[in-house]
C-alpha cells in the first residue's frame, strides 16, 4: 500500500545522517485561521528552519474557470490531489519540489517556484489529511476547528479586504460550499492529533476576546502540565473530556481573559520542556496582526512549538 511504504521510508530515513524534515500538517476550511497560526509558528523558528508550504496552491483551475464548474475549490476534483501526495513524500523524504502557485490575491494560477524542505515543514490548507498517503507523510496532525459563524465572520472579513468580494458574494459562496465542506474538509477533523477551537463562551459579555479548547488526542504524547493546572478555578484548565467517537481525550481550555500572570505561568511550563537554557517565551507568541494579541492563541502556538520540538529530537 503507497501509504504504508510512505511511512516505512521515512522510518528508515530516521536512520541515516542527514535528518529528514518534520512534517506537520494544518488543516481547516477557509478562514478557519490556519495562517494566521503557522506564520506564528514560523516567526518563532526562523526562516532559517522552516519551509511553509499551501496545499491550496494545488487548485487545478483558476478562479475564473471555477465558475463555470459543477464543484468548488474545495472538491478533490478542483485540485490536483495526486501531485500533491507524490510532492509531499518528495519533501517528506529531504526531497525539493516544482510546487504550482495560485494567486488568492488575483485567482491566478502562477508560474511554479522551487521549494526545499528546512528542518520544518508546514503544509496547510484545505486537504492536507485527505487521503492516506497524505496523512502518512506527517508527523504531528492539526485541525481548525472554528464555530462556523466565527468563521463566516472570519472570511467575510478577509475576503471583502484583501480579495476583492462584496459580503453577499462571500456569503453565497460559503452557502454554495457547504456540502463539499460537510463531504471532504470536516471529516479531516478526525486524523488530526490536535484539535484547535476559538470560540466564544456561553456568558461571555460582549468583547470578550475568543477562548481557545484543544483537543489533545493520544496519538503523540503531550507535556504534562497537571502540576500548574491543579486548580479547576483558574483561567486554564485541562479536563478530561470525550471525543466526536466517545473515546476519552484531554482538552485544554485557555479562557480569552486569561489573567496575564497565570498565561505567564503556563507558558514558561512549557517553554522550559523545550529545553531552553534560559530566556522567556517569545513576545511574538499570540499575535493576531495589527498590533492585536491574543494569550488563547499565544499558549496554543507554544503548545504546538513544543510537539515539533519534540519531533525534531
Amino acid at each position: 500500500m503507497p501509504h504504508k511504504l510512505t511511512r516505512i521510508r521515512r522510518l528508515r530515513d530516521e536512520l541515516r545522517p542527514a535528518r529528514r524534515p518534520v512534517m506537520v500538517a494544518v488543516a481547516g476550511d477557509s478562514a478557519a485561521g490556519k495562517t494566521t497560526l503557522t506564520r506564528g509558528l514560523a516567526e518563532i523558528l526562523g526562516p532559517e528552519r522552516v519551509t511553509t508550504i499551501g496545499v491550496d496552491d494545488y487548485h487545478r483551475y483558476d478562479r475564473r474557470e471555477r465558475k463555470g464548474l459543477p464543484f468548488t475549490a474545495l472538491h478533490p476534483e478542483c485540485n490536483h490531489i495526486e501531485i500533491m501526495e507524490q510532492h509531499l513524500q518528495l519533501i517528506a523524504t529531504g526531497n525539493p519540489i516544482l510546487k504550482p502557485v495560485y494567486d488568492h490575491g488575483t485567482g491566478l494560477l502562477c508560474r511554479p517556484e522551487l521549494v526545499e524542505p528546512r528542518e520544518f515543514v508546514l503544509v496547510e490548507g484545505l486537504l492536507p489529511l485527505h487521503t492516506r498517503l497524505t496523512r502518512a507523510c506527517f508527523d504531528i496532525a492539526i485541525y481548525l476547528d472554528p464555530p462556523e459563524p466565527v468563521r463566516h465572520r472570519w472570511k467575510v472579513e478577509r475576503d471583502t479586504r484583501k480579495r476583492g468580494y462584496t459580503a453577499e458574494q462571500v456569503l453565497a459562496e460559503l452557502e454554495r460550499r457547504e456540502p463539499e465542506s460537510a463531504e471532504f474538509i470536516r471529516p479531516q477533523r478526525s486524523f488530526a492529533d490536535v484539535i484547535v477551537r476559538f470560540s466564544p463562551i456561553d456568558g461571555d459579555p460582549p468583547g470578550t476576546p475568543l477562548s481557545a479548547d484543544l483537543v489533545l488526542r493520544p496519538t503523540i504524547p503531550h507535556p504534562d502540565l497537571s502540576a500548574v493546572l491543579a486548580d479547576d478555578g483558574h483561567a486554564i484548565q485541562l479536563r478530561l473530556t470525550r471525543d466526536e467517537d466517545g473515546r476519552p481525550v484531554d482538552t485544554l481550555r485557555i479562557h480569552g481573559n486569561v489573567p496575564a500572570e497565570e498565561s505567564r505561568m503556563v507558558r514558561k511550563a512549557i517553554w522550559s520542556r523545550l529545553g531552553v537554557d534560559a530566556g522567556d517565551p517569545p513576545e511574538t507568541l499570540g499575535g493576531i496582526g495589527d498590533d492585536v494579541h491574543s494569550e488563547p492563541l499565544a499558549i496554543t502556538q507554544l503548545l504546538l512549538l513544543y510537539h515539533l520540538v519534540t519531533a525534531a529530537r
